[in-house]
């Protein structure tokens, strides 16, 4: 490192499946593919709250399906892994309240009258994508870091490996940038929730030695801070501490910050809606601008109106990074990516019941075939365009 280098530093953190507000996401995501897998063409918009003993689904919905929504919550809650009453949440002693009902007919005219490619946007709104080569996902380094230290969170708790594990939990992580390049973790964050009879001492030792250093160890130095279950205690935890809310975690769901966000959550949204099917278009884009090496960093806007297919614009920033004029690359997207709404639900085949599986450690970055949104087979085409 020279006195020329550029030092920054950058963080981000990720939830557990078992957190509040990622509880709800999933029972959202797990609403609408119920409905999907008996009515492809769906419309589904599911809010979940979740508190103490009470989950509280609401929405609009247009479907032919017939769906058991305390069914799917319980069974949400069940595979999360509350089943301990000492977690302060049980899925079999959960009321389930139900207010789903019908969509406005001024909405379903927009998106309903015609099934071809001029079907109109769900709403208005922007959306961004993002993408840059910082990892071999082609996603900011810290997200990704902070995502695989919940999955092996919440593996570490279903295997049993370390004991006394509950569902809940978060991460966070520091990084240290060197010349816009990862360097070095500086800090790692871990709140696992845990039985009484776990005792602080074990269980800092044991996240230390069987999460944190298998994630992060090759990017940690004799001054990376650790911290783990810093007040002490986390034995109360989901629902029963914090209620949780769809669509809270939009940060989490995306780039960790490291990308703009349009503001729109995805969860409990069939893809007529924007929010999700422009969000998932916009990194589809973005990654295969990255993956065909015309910039190191891309973030893509779009933009729609409701009840009209075209988006109202459509946008490029290669932060200085493009190997092209960003002219030449705008001018390849509009030539090789449709971003009418129904033409993306085809090509990226979003009409199909895989969402639930999304609202947990990230919509992007996933090695997923279902996740054809992270696909980059439109390299070739976008260098020919060029």
């Amino acid at each position: 490192m020279t006195m020329a280098d550029k030092i920054s530093y950058f963080t981000s953190e990720s939830v557990t499946e078992g957190h509040p507000d990622k509880l709800c996401d999933q029972i959202s995501d797990a609403i609408l593919d119920a409905m999907l897998s008996q009515d492809p063409n769906s419309r589904c918009a599911a809010e979940c709250l979740a508190t103490k003993d009470i989950i509280h689904i609401a929405g609009e919905v247009k479907t032919k399906a017939k769906i058991n929504v305390e069914e799917i919550a319980k069974n949400v809650l069940k595979n999360i892994g509350y089943t301990n009453k000492a977690f302060g949440t049980h899925y079999n002693e959960c009321k389930i309240i139900s207010s789903l009902s019908e969509q406005s007919p001024d909405i379903a005219q927009g998106v309903t009258k015609s099934n071809h490619l001029e079907q109109g946007a769900g709403d208005q709104g922007l959306m961004f994508g993002f993408a840059c080569n910082e990892t071999e996902e082609l996603m900011p380094f810290p997200i990704v870091i902070a995502h695989k230290l919940t999955e092996r969170m919440a593996e570490i708790r279903k295997k049993g490996i370390i004991q006394g594990l509950g569902p809940d939990g978060k991460s966070q992580v520091s990084v240290k940038y060197i010349n816009d390049k990862p360097a070095e973790i500086t800090a790692v964050v871990i709140a696992q929730q845990h039985l009484e009879s776990v005792s602080e001492e074990t269980l800092r030792k044991e996240i230390t030695e069987k999460i944190i250093n298998p994630v992060c160890g090759k990017w940690m130095t004799d001054k990376t801070k650790i911290h783990i279950n810093a007040t002490g205690r986390f034995v109360l935890g989901g629902p029963a501490a914090d209620t949780g809310l769809t669509g809270r975690k939009i940060i989490v769901d995306t780039y960790g910050g490291a990308g703009r966000h349009g503001g729109g959550a995805f969860s409990g949204k069939d893809a007529s809606k924007v929010d999700r099917s422009g969000a998932y278009m916009a990194r589809y884009v973005a990654k295969n601008i990255v993956a065909a090496k015309l910039a190191d960093k891309c973030e893509i806007q779009v933009s729609y109106s409701i009840g009209v297919a075209q988006p109202t614009s459509i946008d490029i920033n290669t932060f200085n990074t493009n190997k092209i004029p960003e002219e030449k690359i705008i001018q390849a997207v509009k030539q090789v990516f449709d971003f009418r709404p129904r033409a993306i639900i085809e090509h990226l085949k979003l009409n199909r019941p895989i969402f639930q599986k999304t609202a947990s450690c990230g919509h992007f970055g996933r090695n997923d075939s279902d996740f054809t949104w992270e696909k980059t087979d439109k390299i070739n085409e976008l260098r020919q365009s060029c």
